[in-house]
């Protein structure tokens, strides 16, 4: 018999009714001739609600992270007891498991802790069993006993690397939505539910806004070449499967899918020096405080002095800019001014036809200029290219591109 991990989503285990629903497809599953591993999220918005609670005590100090982290591993502990709970009650042997004692030994960075290897054995010996193991997603124990939690989405990691321990035939992420969309449906309404994507393609759309799939999860079964399945708990629809690129690829869309995110801040240094390490010397401050760097433009005027923008998650955007004013005097980098922007916003087009396609950005910017719309900067990889625009025009600009690139049906099948 095959292992499937199926993952619920806390919008799919809400409530007692919700639950009793997914004890109901976890069952199916079994019927159809599979072993099953469940990973749970907590229930609801019970994640916001506790988060919510360690901001109003003490969660800004660096020292109450490990409390924080106990507190907020409860609300999956609670999802794994009543769907056991609630699989027994249906006949059907269950056995829930936290993430410590599903041998889950992650390092000591908590609430952004990253996996560091599984001890399978107490889950094997349980689905050896005929038990369906129910995992709490999300968290885990570090080698000092400590509970450590993943961050925002973690339980979709705790899913994909349990999958791949297991030796599992597929990851199922059941979700609110049908499957991947080419964009998102409640922007654009001719949006599509794609069958297929590739793990390249899928990790570009997570990590640029997509908020279907966490990207670290993605990025982990890529690595492991784990099929993943993202398919609605509520409609029964085959979803989209997310798998490696074969030959099939070359007969897909130039474009699969728009991404986009209004989480974006810009900043430009003014007037800098054009010498060896000003790039380092503008950056190597923002680094120090953990703050991410996405987009990064350097332009170079004839007076050899130079202006260097980037972007960075809107929430760091003050601490970014205190940062930038405090090194701007500090270490005499002589810029003449500094500025910001945080109403921008990053819209981006993915797909592996890119490869086999020329002239996408031009159209892609033909589209942007029919609209009136300025591109701030622009950034390019093999199978996308992003742009910062104003953040006003974001849902106008989706709609044009998504229209412009025949993303409403499959090119080949007319569907």
């Amino acid at each position: 018999m095959s292992i499937i991990v199926q993952k619920f989503g806390g919008t799919s285990v809400a409530s007692v009714t919700h639950i009793e629903h997914v004890a109901r497809l976890i069952m199916a599953a079994r019927n159809a001739g599979d072993q099953v591993a469940v990973v749970v999220s907590a229930m609801g918005d019970q994640t916001d609600r506790l988060d919510s609670l360690a901001n109003e005590v003490d969660f800004n100090k660096p020292a109450s992270r490990r409390e924080v982290d106990v507190l907020l591993s409860t609300g999956e502990q609670i999802t794994i007891a009543v769907l056991a709970m609630t699989l027994m009650k249906f006949g059907c042997a269950a056995r829930s498991f936290t993430g410590a004692q599903a041998g889950i030994l992650t390092n000591s960075s908590h609430t952004r802790a990253r996996i560091q290897q599984i001890d399978t054995g107490a889950l094997q010996n349980s689905i050896d069993d005929g038990e369906v193991p129910v995992i709490a997603g999300f968290q885990g124990v570090d080698e000092f006993g400590n509970i450590t939690t993943f961050g925002r989405g973690g339980s979709d990691t705790t899913a994909v690397a349990l999958a791949v321990v297991l030796k599992a035939r597929e990851c199922q992420i059941f979700t609110d939505v049908k499957g991947v969309y080419t964009t998102d449906p409640r922007v654009v309404d001719s949006a599509r539910c794609m069958d297929q994507v590739t793990f390249e393609e899928m990790l570009e759309l997570a990590s640029l806004g997509s908020n279907v799939l966490h990207s670290r999860a993605v990025a982990f079964a890529g690595k492991y070449q784990m099929p993943l399945r993202v398919l609605s708990t509520f409609d029964d629809t085959p979803g989209t499967l997310i798998t490696i690129e074969d030959e099939s690829t070359m007969e897909q869309p130039i474009i699969s899918g728009i991404a986009f995110t209004r989480d974006e801040a810009k900043l430009t240094v003014l007037g800098v020096k054009d010498v060896p390490g000003v790039a380092w010397r503008i950056l190597g401050p923002i680094s120090e405080a953990d703050i991410e760097v996405d987009m990064i433009v350097q332009n170079v005027a004839a007076d050899n002095t130079t202006d260097f923008t980037f972007t960075v998650s809107r929430d760091d955007y003050v601490q970014a800019m205190d940062i930038l004013q405090q090194t701007t005097g500090i270490t005499g980098i002589g810029a003449r001014e500094v500025t910001g922007d945080n109403r921008i916003a990053k819209l981006s087009i993915v797909g592996v036809g890119m490869k086999m396609h020329a002239g996408v950005a031009s159209r892609m910017f033909e589209v942007l200029a029919e609209k009136a719309i300025n591109i701030q900067m622009i950034s390019t990889s093999e199978i996308k290219i992003s742009v910062v625009i104003a953040e006003e025009y974001i849902e106008l600009a989706a709609r044009a591109l998504h229209a412009a690139f025949d993303l409403a049906e499959d090119s080949l099948t007319g569907k």
